[in-house]
């Protein structure tokens, strides 16, 4: 049985914070702003993950009100919503995701944010589609006050 789920996620570009993205560090002079690390990428493909297994939302299992989500790495979010679908009997077969961000410049990051990813889900770093793009500087994401991202998911049982 397969289930396709789709995840959105956007946080604000701001001073002092450190830049995660697919679960790297990149160097910026801003970072995103967030309860966790506020990692826009995985928190979208968790987002599709749990949509696609009919579980609610990343906020539902990991609330921007717990003391144990405050600065918490997004693998580890990443990680045990894997544990999570399997609990109903579903594994990833892939993801697609796409980050919207000025800068800085994703695209040298890619391949790292793959083989990271891959590593937590436990899947091959093929199964995890990766781009980015700009908004052609309109919007908040064109003023460069957040950074969003988008997923799509296949899950089977």
């Amino acid at each position: 049985m397969f289930r396709i789920g789709f995840g959105y996620d956007v946080h604000q570009l701001a001073q002092g914070r450190e830049l995660w993205m697919g679960g790297i560090r990149i160097d910026h002079e801003k970072g995103l702003l967030g309860h966790s690390d506020a990692d826009v990428l995985i928190h979208a493909i968790c987002d599709a993950m749990l949509g696609a297994a009919n579980m609610r939302d990343i906020g539902y299992h990991f609330p921007d009100t717990s003391e144990a989500t405050l600065g918490m790495d997004s693998k580890i979010i990443l990680k045990e919503t894997v544990a999570l679908i399997a609990t109903k009997g579903y594994h990833l077969v892939n993801a697609d995701a796409t980050i919207c961000a000025e800068k800085p410049k994703m695209n040298p990051h890619i391949p790292k944010m793959q083989q990271t990813l891959a590593s937590v889900i436990g899947t091959d770093p093929d199964n995890i589609s990766i781009k980015a793009t700009t908004t052609e500087h309109l919007g908040f994401v064109g003023r460069m006050e957040g950074i969003a991202a988008y997923a799509t998911v296949l899950i089977e049982k």
